[in-house]
This record gives C-alpha cells, sequence and structure tokens, in this order.
C-alpha cells in the first residue's frame, strides 16, 4: 500500500497543476492571444464563429471547436502549423490557406518536431494540402472530412493527405474529396491507411518508396486509379473496394513482397489490376469484375502467387504476352473464371480440367492492334479449335490447373453502392480533366 501511494503521488506531482480549459471568444486576434499564453496541458474551447488564422502550436494544448468554430487563413502558407508534441486540433473548419507547392501550404501542417499530433474530427475545405503529415512521426488524421481544391488542373492540386519521411502515421476513417491525391505516401515506413472513403482524385491511396504498412477497408469511388503500389515492399492492402474508378482498381509498380487480398475492383476501369515488374507477391481471395482487363500482368514479374481470385465478366480477363507458361494456382487452389466451362464430377470445388484464360490470337492482338478485323474469319476460328484440342501448340502464357467453380462473394455496402451508382458512366461521358493522365509516366 505504500508503494501504491507513492506511486500515486509521483503521477499527480508529473500532472501539470496549471492546465486547465480555457474558452476563446471569436474574432480579432484572441486565438493568437491565447495560445501565446497558454501553459502545457491546456484545452482551448474556441467559441462559434470565425476565429483568425494562421497559427503555430508549439506547446503541448487542445484546440478544440466543438464543431461549431473555424479558423480562417490568409491565404499564405499554412493555417494551423503544429510543431510541437502531443498536441490535438479537433472539431473546426479549417480554410484559408496558401497555393504553393513549394512549402505545401496546408489547412494543418505538422512539421518534422512535432510528435504524436492528433487531427482529428474536422473539417478541412478548400485548401492546397488537407494534412501535411512532414516528419512528424507517430501522429493520427482521424475522422476528418477534407475537401481539396478545384481550381487547378489535377495534376496541379494538393493531396488530401501528404505523408513524407513519417513513421508510424496513422489515417482512418476520413472522408477525403478533390484535390490530386487522397493520401500520397512517400519514402515512411510502419502507416496505417484504414478505413477512408476517396472520390473524385487522381489516385485515392498512392505509395512511393512506402514499406512495411497497412492500407485496408479503404473505398475508392470514381478516382482515376485506386491503389497504386509503386516501389515499396512488405504492404498488406487488405479489403478494400475500388468501385468505378476509371483507368486501374490495383497498380503493383515495382511492389514485392507484399498481400492483396480480399479486394474488390468493380464498375469498368480499363484494368482492374496492373501488375508490373512486381515479384514475390500473394494476389489471393480478389474479385477484379466488370474492367476491359482483368488482370494486366507484365514486365518481367515473377513468383506471384494467384489463388482463390474471381475474374467475373472482364472482357479480356487475363493480358499476358510471354514464351512461358505461368502457373496461377497455389498449393492445389486455382481462381474462378466466369468463362470457363468447367465441370465438377467429384464435387470438391474445382473444376476437373486446367483453364487457359488467352491462346495464340490473343497474343498477335495484342502486339498488333490492326488484326482485329480478322476476328471472325474462318482461319483464325481453325487456330483456336486446334490449340483447345491440341494443347502443345499453345504458346507460353498463364495456366490455372486447378480452377475453382465458385466466385469468391465480396459485398458493396448499401451507402457505397449508392455513392457508386452516382460516379457510374462518368469517365464514358468525358466529365472530367486530364484525359491523357498516365499513371505511369512520371515514375
Amino acid at each position: 500500500m505504500a508503494l501504491l501511494r507513492l506511486l500515486l503521488a509521483a503521477c499527480i506531482l508529473a500532472m501539470p497543476a496549471w492546465a486547465e480549459t480555457v474558452t476563446v471568444s471569436a474574432g480579432g486576434g484572441a486565438l493568437q492571444t491565447a495560445i501565446a499564453g497558454a501553459a502545457p496541458g491546456d484545452v482551448l474551447i474556441l467559441a462559434p464563429g470565425r476565429h483568425d488564422g494562421p497559427v503555430t502550436l508549439a506547446e503541448t494544448i487542445t484546440l478544440d471547436g466543438q464543431n461549431k468554430a473555424e479558423i480562417v487563413g490568409t491565404e499564405e502558407g499554412s493555417v494551423v502549423t503544429v510543431t510541437g508534441n502531443d498536441i490535438t486540433v479537433r472539431g473546426l473548419t479549417i480554410t484559408g490557406s496558401g497555393s504553393s507547392h513549394t512549402t505545401i501550404d496546408s489547412g494543418v501542417q505538422l512539421i518534422k518536431t512535432a510528435r504524436r499530433a492528433l487531427i482529428e474530427n474536422n473539417t478541412i475545405l478548400g485548401n492546397l494540402f488537407g494534412v501535411d503529415i512532414h516528419g512528424a512521426n507517430n501522429s493520427i488524421v482521424r475522422g476528418n472530412t477534407i475537401v481539396g481544391r478545384r481550381d487547378r488542373r489535377m495534376n496541379d492540386r494538393g493531396n488530401g493527405v501528404y505523408v513524407w519521411n513519417a513513421t508510424g502515421a496513422e489515417v482512418i476513417g476520413n472522408d477525403i474529396r478533390y484535390g490530386r491525391d487522397g493520401i500520397f505516401v512517400n519514402t515512411s515506413r510502419r502507416n496505417v491507411f484504414r478505413g477512408n472513403l476517396f472520390r473524385d482524385l487522381r489516385f485515392a491511396v498512392h505509395y512511393m518508396y512506402a514499406n512495411d504498412s497497412e492500407v485496408s477497408q479503404n473505398v475508392s469511388i470514381g478516382n482515376h486509379l485506386g491503389y497504386a503500389l509503386m516501389f515499396s515492399d512488405r504492404v498488406q492492402v487488405l479489403d478494400n473496394l475500388s468501385l468505378n474508378d476509371r483507368d486501374h482498381g490495383i497498380m503493383l509498380n515495382y511492389a514485392n513482397q507484399s498481400d492483396i487480398q480480399g479486394n474488390l475492383v468493380q464498375g469498368g476501369a480499363e484494368k482492374c489490376t496492373f501488375i508490373y515488374n512486381a515479384h514475390r507477391n500473394l494476389i489471393a481471395d480478389n474479385r477484379f469484375e466488370g474492367c476491359d482487363i482483368g488482370i494486366h500482368f507484365t514486365a518481367g514479374s515473377e513468383r506471384n502467387a494467384l489463388t482463390g481470385n474471381a475474374f467475373v465478366g472482364n472482357r479480356t480477363q487475363v493480358k499476358y504476352v510471354g514464351t512461358t507458361d505461368v502457373e496461377w494456382s497455389f498449393e492445389g487452389r486455382g481462381n474462378f473464371w466466369s468463362d470457363h466451362p468447367a465441370f465438377d464430377l467429384d464435387g470438391d470445388g474445382r473444376a476437373d480440367s486446367a483453364f487457359r484464360p488467352n491462346d495464340l490470337m490473343d497474343h498477335i492482338l495484342w502486339s498488333q492492334p490492326s488484326a482485329a478485323l480478322l476476328m471472325g474469319a474462318p482461319a483464325v476460328q481453325l487456330i483456336r479449335w486446334s490449340q483447345s484440342s491440341f494443347p502443345a501448340t499453345l504458346p507460353g502464357g498463364v495456366l490455372d490447373s486447378h480452377p475453382m467453380m465458385a466466385p469468391v462473394e465480396i459485398a458493396v455496402p448499401d451507402d457505397m453502392a449508392e455513392l457508386a451508382e452516382q460516379s457510374a458512366g462518368r469517365w464514358r461521358n468525358g466529365k472530367t480533366n486530364d484525359e491523357e493522365f498516365d499513371p505511369l509516366a512520371t515514375h
């Protein structure tokens, strides 16, 4: 008991006895004055109305707008800059950043001296960047609504959340719309991006040199590209939705030793999945549905395991040109192919015959697009019949030795389905910009 009393006394003494809750009136320079006079541990409750920015937070304090107050910048620099440790910014509307990419003008900017910042339940509107986590380790951005700029070409806008050289960042449960990329992470590791909604962006999640991280349970709707993993290793991409994205649902570009599992790409993308020079990845239990190409596999990608995936109703299930066979089953479990007329006489859930999703004529068509004029010719039909009857005549390509009889089912929540329906056909109707966008051109 004596030891317990000593520990309790030590905890009480360690707490800042001067910490208090202060109400800050709106208007004038009251907010700057309150911040300058705040002691570590103080909670500043911002009264309803407009508070003038910009402000810099260096001490361990909390700004709480209780969803009734706004901080408005001068359209120069960032609106709220966090430089200290254990600072919370909550329940505010934040607007009025500058327009400089050089200084990364943001609604909230966390610089490298900051640690363990918490930015939650804010509405961050019309800033060049929403939240910039710039070297601030172990920061959390949670439950915010971030609406970016629309007054520039998409590639010239800022990101909803920009993570640079920030270990342990968590971006969770945010609603991010417009701007350039929803989350752009560069040169960081051990990040978690979970449960976010991304709409009307270039990339929903854009990875560059970011290892040992998690991208899970996010929803990408109506973007140019859903989830782009570039030059990154050991990333867990789990249970995400890509609905009505235009170019690709998931792209692996120099991404290695990652797990891509339980994801749904649906709604007419050019390519549900694009795998480019990516190695030793597990791609399992995903559903790729209704795309022009289910999966485009190229550039020497090797030692990837594909199992349990469903390829449903894609115009071309697989695009792969190679001289060797690539086996797409793992430990006796292959994938489901909606165009495979299979039988399962022993009832084990696996088809009784192997499946090749493309043949010699596909290879000719991909390398010589003008050959499409001959696809209905009797000679072409004879070649295809010969290959189906005599498999030894087939070129190298994808082989699934153990196709599945039933597809994996991945549900879309009703509210997300409604948002996806609203975005349906947007790209085909030409209601967007940056039509010449190439996701690999700048990498």
